[in-house]
């Protein structure tokens, strides 16, 4: 089984044109491993495997605390451990010691260029706004800047949901002219959801984002902002040389000036590490950007609900009507813009707009008035058995007869028949 990163090397190397094998050398692997994923709809996954638990689990704390205090040897710690009923191994302390000291240690790294249309980064910055009211509130920014030419889109938005994330990157490949091969993240929410043993688990509606759009997303090390310097070095570039002194007034008019301020001010400039205006460069890196594809990915968020007997699905506190055929099924939501679309495959059961509260009720239809025609008439053309249920009774009225009536049936001076 190969990791996620391998295989979305194949996609996007396979989207640049190249063969089979020579995808296989690339990457150091067989050939028909590349074309069994490249026929797969899917992801490669794992399948779920229980974690034995170590003896050293107890002791991790004590091993850290130890640390803490000095630079303590491995062989220190282990006779320490034996002393409280440690009953494992030496190397087991030592690999342990080991991992936390490196993580205590700043890894060194060297300055690296990349190439024309190989690799972008991301990521948000946050600014403080005054409203109208006097009440201070937050708004983000969205950069993504081209490795080798560090032409940049940036892209204020209200909120940093990854509705939003997904299409300011469709934005920003139609800015910069095409698709990197890949994109460098930090360990945000949006793109890894998790670690499982120190591999990244990436969030799986992203995956097929960049699968969509043919990029290989990429992963700085934990606790390592400094890997992906080009896009944070441009972001306080940002905030001294735009928003420094900006009088704010709304979104659409700030996303206006700074696209402005980018063509007129931050493209034309020299840049500092390669000595070129970054407009010439970025024009050298287009033609090695990947194509955009014919059709943009369906950034909305996506969710399935069964309906229930009564007809109605939930969702975000509100209850929202289906057609009664579909009653037991699970039906697919799209919610973009305010916008709920409901779908079974591929028909569009409804579109609603979502409203404001919570506890409300859409799409019921109305019931029909009764006409008189309509309208039962209980006690008519019921049998006998049931006539007594319709009056409420189940002792049919007769008629009432005074005692001496009857005596005159009992003399014999009446017919009993009459």
């Amino acid at each position: 089984m190969i990791a996620t990163e391998v295989y979305m090397d194949i996609i996007a190397l396979k989207r640049q044109g190249h063969s089979l094998r020579w995808i296989a050398k690339k990457l150091g692997i067989h050939r028909k491993t590349v074309k069994k994923h490249l026929e797969s709809e899917s992801f490669p996954a794992y399948s779920p495997r229980t974690a034995k638990p170590s003896v050293l689990d107890p002791y991790h704390q004590v091993i850290r605390d130890f640390l803490d205090e000095d630079d303590y040897q491995a062989t220190w710690i282990f006779s320490r451990l034996k002393r409280m009923g440690y009953a494992g191994s030496y190397e087991t302390v030592k690999i342990f010691v080991r991992s936390i000291k490196e993580q205590k240690c700043r890894i060194a790294y060297a300055r690296f260029e990349t190439e024309p249309g190989l690799q972008a980064q991301v990521d948000w910055g946050d600014f403080k706004i005054v409203e109208d009211s006097g009440a201070l509130s937050t708004i983000y920014a969205f950069v993504m800047v081209l490795g080798f030419s560090r032409a940049m889109h940036v892209e204020f938005v209200e909120r940093c949901t990854l509705e939003t994330f997904m299409d300011c990157h469709v934005r920003s490949f139609r800015r910069l002219g095409g698709v990197p091969a890949e994109i460098l993240y930090d360990n945000m929410k949006h793109v890894v959801v998790g670690r499982d043993h120190g591999k990244p688990a990436f969030n799986v509606e992203f995956l097929h984002f960049s699968k969509h759009y043919g990029f290989t997303p990429r992963l700085c090390p934990p606790y390592s902002p400094w890997v992906k310097g080009k896009v944070e070095r441009p972001m306080d570039y940002l905030r001294e040389r735009f928003w420094r002194g900006y009088a704010y007034r709304c979104l659409s008019q700030v996303n206006e000036d700074v696209a402005t301020w980018i063509a007129e001010t931050a493209h034309p400039r020299i840049h500092g590490t390669y000595r070129q205006p970054v407009q010439l460069r970025w024009e050298q890196e287009i033609p090695h950007l990947g194509r955009l594809p014919a059709a943009d990915y369906d950034t909305s968020l996506k969710c399935f609900r069964k309906v229930y007997k009564d007809c109605l699905i939930a969702f975000d506190g509100n209850r929202y009507y289906v057609a009664p055929q579909f009653v037991g099924t699970k039906v697919l939501l799209k919610v973009k813009n305010g916008l709920l679309r409901l779908y079974h495959d591929a028909d569009l059961l409804g579109t609603y707009r979502i409203p404001e509260g919570k506890g409300q009720t859409l799409g019921l239809p109305l019931r029909p008035s009764r006409t008189s025609q309509q309208t039962p008439r209980y006690g008519r053309g019921k049998g006998k058995a049931t006539r007594g249920l319709v009056t409420g009774t189940l002792y049919p009225e007769v008629d009432r007869r005074p005692l001496s009536e009857y005596d005159r049936y009992a003399a014999g001076g009446v017919s009993w028949n009459n």
